[in-house]
């Protein structure tokens, strides 16, 4: 099947089984501060799963469009991709096991083809310690669907240790067999729901991993390894349980959570364990190829620029066509990482020229089709991409001119490279091993370490600006109040502008104005902003700067009568054109990247005065 043609199968097969088709959602959630993105099926559905009654039924299917920013470095493989859709059905308190599992094993050998000696099974084993047992129903079922395919299903319950055993069922933990977003039945808070599942693999068969060279080759094999041999497609989950504060109780309703992986289940179709070889990457690769002058299959390391390229322009365009755009804030900003790196990629496999607009007119056309809007936005989308990689190609050249003058590539030079121009240490260090140079990332970071050590004591004695003191966690609070002050004024507009803090080994309290008491989504959709600047680990770089100047690039100054003509600048992100997070005026000290601050968490807000509004952060 072609990708429009197995889609479309799968949503027919499942409306014939009385299932309504819904359209898929945006990848930028509504009403739901906690997460910038819609990472699977079940996201836009959780209030239905929680007893609301659908609109549309109990029995729903559609293909949901996803983006996991978590995933980006993982991408370079032959499996793993940023943007991916999700086939999804549901049974809202309906259906069950029996009807699901069923109807999957169906489709799968039956509609796609799919030989069913090559499908493995995974079953939740049980968790003792929550009192919710073993899935033995499940296991009866897949015996019962095998046997009618003549095969034999043998259970296991040890395979992660003791590998197959001539097994075809093979039982896990809640590490690997027990689904909610926030994963293992531990890490999820009360209200989350989740339950157990039952996973589908394809097998590519072990004569890969059994090659004397494989870094497998003499370990047990399982359906959860690594060796690459099975392939993941599908999952059902059995969303029946709440947590609750002392532990899990039953749904009112038993649902039906599936999700399968679209693109995995394109290529295991063809047995293809390389997702970029379906004709859903294909035009992308071979256009590659043509920009590039390289052929993908000409090495591995080529394989993986290659793979990265074509999946971050994939997922830029999709995002775009929902309103996601390269910024330094919020969703734009993985945008804006996605890109960049593609372009860094590019560089990997001697591309010199503007290619970005013409990969994403490839992947406009190839989702012309079941995502029209994505085509009425061409126009718009690739003005915008071609504008930003102009941007950053901009930067790039200015970074490489001046490395061009450097005698030898420093850690030192590197980070003046990335402070100044946003010139990644990727392409640093790359272009360090061309001249037979050595960079390491240690001394990258020790330059970076070095510069703010040496901020902090340029500003020793100056504006303490509302310190208790200048201990290690009075220092990490103080730069969080930049983050939070960037994440108020996203949040509620430029109305917010401090008016003092204070800040203790204990907490940070910050004054600002506005003119009403935020409700609990603004403060959350804050809290999530911060606490992604942080897990980015951006650097804090300090500049010395006349003051008219500071802040004439951008600078924010409450207080400025209390600088002099010649002032300390803080910026957090690279200061690179308005690249940048906060840019503030600032007596310091500061951490030398956010990493450092640790996740925080707002826990109250209130008044201070008529048109001041005060909120406290600590550590999460």
């Amino acid at each position: 099947m072609t990708p429009n043609q197995l889609r479309q199968s799968y949503l027919e097969f499942f409306k014939n089984q009385g299932h309504v088709e819904i359209p898929s959602a945006a990848m930028v959630p509504e009403n739901d501060p906690t997460t910038l993105f819609t990472g699977s099926g079940m996201q836009p559905l959780v209030p239905y799963l929680l007893g609301q009654p659908h609109p549309k039924g109990t029995r729903l299917v559609d293909s949901q469009r996803c983006f996991r920013s978590e995933d980006i470095e993982e991408v370079g493989d032959n499996r793993h991709t940023t943007f991916f859709e999700m086939l999804g059905n549901w049974s809202l308190g309906e259906y069950f096991k029996k009807e699901q599992l069923r109807w999957f094993f169906t489709f799968l050998t039956d509609e796609v083809g799919l030989p069913a000696e090559r499908l493995f099974v995974t079953v939740f084993a049980g968790e003792h310690s929550i009192g919710i047992p073993q899935d033995e129903e499940s296991v009866g079922i897949w015996q019962e669907l095998f046997a009618e395919k003549s095969i034999s299903a043998k259970t296991v319950a040890d395979a992660p240790e003791s590998g197959m055993q001539g097994g075809r069922i093979f039982f896990y933990p809640a590490k690997k067999n027990w689904w909610s977003r926030a994963g293992v039945p531990e890490n999820m808070p009360v209200g989350e729901p989740g339950g157990p599942d039952s996973e589908v693999f394809y097998d590519f068969g072990e004569e890969e991993r059994l090659h004397e060279k494989s870094p497998w080759a003499n370990e047990p094999c399982h359906v959860n390894c690594d060796c690459g041999r099975f392939l993941e497609i599908g999952n059902s989950v059995f969303m029946q349980y709440i947590k609750k504060e002392h532990g899990f109780e039953e749904l009112p309703q038993r649902n039906v959570d599936f999700g399968g992986g679209f693109e995995r289940i394109l290529a295991v179709q063809q047995n293809e364990q390389d997702v970029f070889r379906t004709a859903l990457f294909e035009p992308i690769i071979s256009k590659i190829e043509v920009i590039s002058g390289r052929s993908y299959d000409e090495s591995e390391e080529v394989r993986r620029s290659f793979r990265v390229i074509a999946d971050h322009v994939r997922a830029a365009v999709m995002l775009a066509s929902d309103g996601v755009f390269p910024s330094n804030k919020e969703q734009g900003y993985f945008s804006r990482r996605l890109l960049r790196r593609a372009i860094r990629y590019g560089m990997m496999i001697g591309i010199t020229e503007q290619f970005i607009a013409q990969l994403a007119s490839v992947v406009i056309e190839l989702y012309r089709e079941p995502y029209p809007t994505v085509f009425e936005q061409q126009e718009r989308i690739l003005q915008v991409l071609s504008e930003e990689e102009a941007k950053f190609q901009k930067a790039l050249d200015r970074g490489i001119k001046e490395l061009e003058k450097q005698p030898m590539l420093t850690g030192e030079v590197a980070f003046k490279l990335y402070e100044t121009y946003g010139f990644p240490f990727e392409l640093s260090q790359e272009i360090a091993a061309e001249r037979g140079e050595t960079l390491s990332r240690a001394a990258f970071d020790a330059a970076r370490h070095a510069h703010a050590d040496a901020s902090r004591t340029a500003s020793s004695g100056k504006f303490k600006g509302g310190l208790l003191d200048h201990s290690e966690q009075t220092t990490k609070y103080h730069t969080a109040t930049h983050l939070l002050h960037a994440a108020l004024r996203s949040v509620l507009g430029s109305e917010v502008g401090q008016k003092g803090s204070n800040i203790t080994g204990e907490r940070l309290r910050f004054d600002f104005s506005f003119h009403r008491a935020l409700n609990q989504a603004e403060i959350d959709q804050a809290q999530e902003m911060i606490n992604t600047w942080i897990k980015q680990d951006l650097p804090v770089t300090v500049k010395t700067m006349q003051k008219d100047a500071a802040l004439a690039a951008g600078a924010l100054a409450f207080f400025v009568e209390k600088y002099p003509d010649e002032v300390t600048v803080y910026t957090i992100g690279t200061d690179a054109e308005s690249d940048w997070i906060s840019k503030e005026l600032c007596g310091g000290p500061h951490v030398a990247t956010t990493g450092e601050i640790g996740l925080l968490r707002l826990f109250k807000e209130q008044s201070a005065g008529a048109g001041i509004r005060r909120i406290y952060a600590e550590s999460a």
